[in-house]
């Protein structure tokens, strides 16, 4: 039989606030089979109090068998458990988007036809994955468009278009997905997405420089490079193949 396990734990637990970290550490030592015994601080004035009694500049908390084990991460780190750079090169949000994308695409056939055909498929995931990098993209429209001037030739001469594309983005991928005025789609993708692939394999594959990529808003840590350069070509691809397909079937 397995000797209970003890830890303790000291966290804010203020009306005013209740820290989020405070609750991972506990749920994070229960599920490794410890027995908490947990330490609430209630007023600012107890959390100053531990701090500067324990020597530490923030809480959580954590002690095992007596000894310190430090914050949240401190402690994902003891169970052996990967802690996040936030400064790490990561693939995570294009990886999520673009399943999120293929997931509409599929339950939208789904939902339309009672299944989808490949071609629909395509179509619908592409128009789909604009829809949702322009989103990306409009949560901080500022911080993308900075980052998106280290490398789009255009915008480097008109700045302007730092903060339309987005928009434009958007507004091609919602028209696609409805079938409509590809008059304005059409052009419209083929315009950002053709600017968009030159910009980026200049930047990255003839000046061989080491950029941060736009494509999912800024401040992500997603690398210049086939990411984008895969976003601009899909646009490309789509909008020649609307061209290319006859109007009665859009």
């Amino acid at each position: 039989m397995n000797s209970p396990k003890d830890a303790t734990l000291y966290r804010m637990v203020m009306p005013e606030h209740l820290c989020p970290y405070g609750l991972k550490s506990l749920d994070l030592l229960k599920r490794h089979g410890y027995e908490v015994e947990d330490h609430p601080l209630r007023t600012r004035a107890e959390t100053e109090s531990f701090k500067a009694g324990h020597g530490v500049e923030t809480t959580p908390q954590a002690f095992i068998d007596g000894r310190r084990i430090g914050g949240y991460d401190d402690l994902r780190a003891f169970f052996g458990k990967p802690v996040k750079d936030e400064n790490a090169v990561t693939y995570v949000p294009v990886v999520a988007l673009f399943g999120m994308a293929a997931a509409m695409a599929l339950a939208a056939g789904w939902a339309a036809f009672g299944g989808v055909g490949i071609i629909r498929l395509g179509e619908w995931f592409i128009a789909f994955a604009m829809c949702l990098l322009a989103l990306q993209k409009l949560r901080d429209v500022e911080a993308f468009s900075t980052m998106f001037l280290n490398y789009d030739l255009l915008a480097r001469r008109w700045v302007r278009y730092a903060y339309l594309y987005p928009f434009a983005e958007g507004l091609a991928g919602v028209l696609m997905i409805a079938g409509v005025l590809r008059w304005l789609s059409v052009p419209l993708a083929l315009f950002i997405g053709t600017v968009g692939a030159v910009s980026v394999f200049k930047a990255v594959y003839w000046d061989k420089r080491e950029l941060k990529c736009a494509c999912v808003g800024g401040g992500s840590n997603v690398p210049l490079g086939f990411v984008s350069l895969t976003e601009n070509l899909m646009m490309v691809a789509m909008a020649i193949w609307m061209m290319a397909k006859p109007v009665s079937l859009g």
